[in-house]
């Protein structure tokens, strides 16, 4: 069975950490949320608050070598917070180096840029942090949704049928050997 990461802290998105995590299971994937808050997180929604999500495994105690891959959700704090975190870079690296999949929605790909693996990459997000990611070398792309060797990026919540789609497809085909940082 394979088994999947959602790195995520209080502000995510909530949609774009439920729709990803009920699409992975409804295709047999276990599929656990990291984070480096235990217990549980807090999601966002319509501008407010909303419900909390129990975390499965802190960041402390988990390794890319555990994981299948890793879906990044966004909102505007949360990878504000993930990206200040050396934990959470050295987490996401980890899965670019193992030739892992990793997905990322709308302001996630602000924890990527930290990271330093958006270099020569074709991806897409939000649009307000288009400019960010083509300062870091990425090449932005206005779609739903965005593959490079299995890297999948989508820009927001209404993408989430076309996100969910080619990560479990992503997914299922394993490890890209031209997935690269």
């Amino acid at each position: 069975m394979k088994r999947i990461a959602i790195l995520a802290t209080n502000g995510f998105e909530e949609s774009e950490l439920k729709s990803p995590k009920e699409a992975m299971e409804n295709a047999g994937f276990q599929v656990d949320i990291v984070s480096p808050e235990n217990e549980e997180i807090k999601g966002w929604a319509n501008g407010n608050w909303s419900d909390t999500y129990k975390v499965d495994k802190t960041l402390n105690d988990v390794k890319a070598e555990d994981y299948n891959a890793l879906v990044l959700p966004g909102g505007v704090i949360n990878p504000d917070k993930l990206r200040r975190n050396d934990e959470a870079l050295l987490f996401v690296r980890d899965f670019f180096k193992m030739k892992k999949p990793v997905a990322a929605i709308c302001h996630a790909p602000q924890i990527l840029i930290s990271a330093d693996v958006v270099k020569g990459r074709k991806m897409t997000s939000f649009s307000s942090i288009k400019d960010d990611l083509v300062n870091a070398g990425a090449k932005w792309i206005d779609q739903e949704v965005v593959v490079d060797e299995g890297f999948v990026t989508s820009r927001n919540p209404n993408d989430l049928p076309a996100f969910n789609s080619k990560l479990i497809e992503e997914i299922k085909e394993g490890k890209h050997e031209e997935q690269h940082a």
